[in-house]
């Protein structure tokens, strides 16, 4: 199935469930930009491991190296493979959203954000189910319980993603270890219960906004550990400015929250 995406996010008009997608209870999503070299063995692995349980969204922003001709090819002979392509890079937070929206539309019961390069690892998927019988959100941790469990990453960025962590937790009080990770799955019903129009962040920051809602919403947030894999090929997408919006969003959330405005 390809869904063509050219329109805002929240305006889309999204097909009905077919019956192929209601024989799977979770949909992983995966924003692609220009993953061309990631994304076919990415999906395979997922079937492979997965071949009744997990259905798969990707959403590209028209990758010039041809990431959504190669998830096309692979809808030919695989099913639940599904895909939306946008117009141009539009960022991390509204592909998600665009994908939350294509769940609650599908029915699925779980919904997992997973990066196409590798650094998430595909077996960790099945550790979510077990965990979700008893949270709402399962977040994949790479500092539970003071440790650092990433691999291949310069001093600076490990150095700048602990200290945001830490920056996180003291400002905003979300008891999450590592509340900027971008491996996680949520039950539907939180997603059902969180306004989805009014988040607009992107990068670190949709994933601080997305815990810090759930959390105050009362749902159950839980961790389990990962090991983080620094991609080994293609190039990352954060950007300064998603850095320099982390720094500020946590402050905005925190004064919503205190005056009932969130």
């Amino acid at each position: 199935m390809s869904l063509q995406n050219n329109v805002a996010p929240h305006n889309l008009s999204l097909p009905l469930c077919d019956d192929a997608a209601k024989a799977s209870h979770t949909l992983v999503i995966i924003p692609t930009f220009n993953e061309a070299d990631n994304i076919g063995k990415l999906i395979a692995d997922l079937k492979e491991l997965y071949p009744i349980a997990v259905d798969i969204l990707v959403i590209d922003d028209n990758s010039p190296d041809g990431t959504a001709g190669i998830v096309r090819s692979m809808q030919l002979t695989m099913r639940g493979i599904h895909l939306m392509t946008r117009e141009r890079k539009l960022g991390l937070g509204t592909a998600y959203i665009t994908g939350f929206l294509f769940a609650l539309q599908k029915g699925y019961r779980y919904i997992v954000e997973m990066d196409a390069d590798f650094s998430h690892d595909p077996a960790v998927v099945a550790r979510f189910f077990d965990v979700m019988s008893d949270a709402d959100l399962v977040i994949g941790s790479r500092y539970m319980n003071n440790t650092v469990n990433v691999v291949n990453w310069p001093l600076g960025r490990l150095i700048l993603s602990k200290m945001a962590s830490i920056y996180t937790r003291l400002v905003t009080g979300m008891p999450v270890a590592d509340p900027t990770s971008g491996f996680k799955c949520f039950n539907v019903e939180v997603l059902r219960a969180l306004n989805l129009d009014k988040i607009n962040s992107q990068g670190y920051s949709f994933q601080i906004e997305m815990n810090f809602r759930a959390w105050k919403q009362g749902f159950i947030i839980k961790e389990i550990p990962i090991i983080f894999v620094d991609r080994t090929v293609g190039k990352s997408k954060m950007t300064h400015q998603n850095i320099r919006e982390a720094v500020w969003m946590v402050w905005w959330l925190k004064i919503k929250s205190v005056v009932g405005l969130l």
